[in-house]
């Protein structure tokens, strides 16, 4: 009997923000993987243990849950300016299919460390001592952010005294800018913010009924809704929600309808091929609640309340680009979010999730009668856990 041999891909295991994933540098693929199409997708999959029927991933890299079922494929950037791009592939856990359509905004944070500990960055851009500023192409979106990266001794720098809500120890902090975070070409609005010219519109949904809602496309589209409207507090953690299949089912249809209302997709079929974005978060007034680690967090000590789901399932803490998105929306006064945390100006936002607090800023403007946000700001940390080389079967892909 003729046994198919295993193959070797030379990748890396790193957390960034409260998410992980597998890292991979283009020309270290197979080469049938090194462009976009079946044979990459099918690569993924298999490395990541998908579509697993069982929903564990046992037999790959995922974790199992939207947090650890990531991908990420990094070049040396050909473009001005630029020092790497940077390409996101959220795996589904149960199905055959990579999302390519949206970023990822907490291995944003582990971007800059690998690419300069693989080589991608020009090294002399890279100080012996300091902080390296790595100039990062989110090819998914055609986005620039910036990442600060701690160096010292000629070496990215991983430990510290930075403390993430979601993350159970500290490490060095990576301070992340996205530029220009608003989406461009997607949606009815024709680039806008707002895809519909409204901070505030009414969603109808069948079997729910009219909700009102802020639709923004901001670090990642996402669709805001009182929690109030939804019968929750806002104090909600996973079990609440991920442990109710009638309630998962109610957010996957207001945002399969509010992908149709944003023009993301044409019919509301469309959405299970389009699983990443937009995501669904829920606002409340800030309040006391306890943080799934069992801290404490104070109404005192935040502004509001936001929980977010993921790729169908309510998120352990928050996803980078959806708090770039709530952080955009809290400085444009009138949207959901804004008006969650007392309304009027600000340009910066904390907020309770799940896992705790985060705080990101961000300050709008208007020109021309359009908002615009030219830079949203948050700090995460990265770390790598494993290097080496990870194995599948060669008839993968």
């Amino acid at each position: 009997m003729v046994h198919v041999a295993q193959i070797k891909i030379p990748a890396t295991y790193i957390r960034g923000g409260t998410s992980k994933g597998v890292f991979f540098r283009v020309q270290d693929l197979p080469a049938a993987a090194q462009v976009p199409g079946v044979a990459r997708d099918a690569l993924l999959l298999r490395v990541i243990g998908s579509p697993d029927p069982y929903g564990k991933q046992i037999d790959g890299m995922g974790g199992a849950t939207s947090s650890t079922s990531k991908t990420v494929i990094l070049a040396k950037s050909a473009r001005p300016d630029h020092d790497v791009d940077y390409l996101f592939g959220q795996v589904s856990i149960d199905k055959a299919f990579v999302d390519w359509s949206g970023n990822c905004g907490n291995l944003s944070a582990a971007v800059g460390s690998f690419a300069i500990s693989g080589g991608l960055v020009d090294a002399a851009r890279v100080p012996h001592n300091g902080v390296c500023t790595v100039r990062i192409w989110q090819a998914n979106i055609g986005k620039t952010i910036i990442a600060h990266v701690p160096v010292t001794n000629g070496e990215v720098q991983e430990t510290g005294d930075f403390e993430l809500d979601g993350v159970t120890f500290p490490a060095a902090e990576v301070q992340l800018e996205f530029l220009d975070p608003a989406d461009e070409g997607e949606g009815d609005g024709g680039g806008a913010m707002f895809p519909t010219g409204n901070l505030v519109d009414t969603l109808d949904v069948p079997g729910i009924g009219a909700l009102t809602v802020t639709m923004i496309n901001a670090g990642i589209p996402t669709i805001f809704v009182n929690a109030a409207a939804l019968g929750y507090t806002g104090t909600e953690l996973q079990d609440a929600i991920n442990g109710d299949p009638e309630a998962l089912a109610i957010f996957e249809t207001i945002r399969a309808h509010g992908a149709v209302r944003m023009g993301l997709i044409s019919k509301v079929e469309d959405a299970v091929q389009r699983q990443h974005t937009p995501k669904v978060a829920f606002v409340a007034p800030a309040a006391d609640y306890i943080a799934s680690s069992g801290k404490q967090v104070r109404a005192a000590d935040i502004d509001l309340l936001v929980r977010a789901l993921s790729m169908g399932k309510l998120h352990h803490a928050m996803m980078g680009t959806a708090a770039v998105a709530i952080g955009t929306a809290a400085a444009i006064p009138g949207t959901l979010v804004n008006l969650a945390a007392g309304g009027g100006q600000r340009q910066a936002v904390r907020f309770g999730h799940p896992s705790g607090t985060l705080r990101v800023g961000a300050e709008a403007t208007q020109e021309n009668g359009e908002w615009c946000v030219r830079k949203a700001i948050m700090s995460r940390s990265a770390r790598v856990l494993m290097e080496g080389w990870v194995r599948i079967p060669g008839d993968s892909f």
